[in-house]
């Protein structure tokens, strides 16, 4: 069964093992659709992270 996580920048739904971009933030593994969304999300992580703590995603 597919594990699938949030890209926290734009929301969309990702495979996480078909994802093509990912990062570690604190021993955690983020996944993101895009390159864009991957450097995004690296040029402030606790922007995201904090969001996502937020929102329940």
């Amino acid at each position: 069964m597919a594990r699938y996580s949030v890209d926290p920048v734009c929301k969309s739904k990702i495979e996480e093992e078909k994802a093509a971009h990912s990062s570690e933030h604190k021993g955690k593994k983020v996944y993101f659709c895009s390159p864009k969304c991957k450097e995004t999300f690296e040029k402030n992580p606790l922007q995201y992270m904090a969001e996502n703590l937020r929102t329940g995603a």
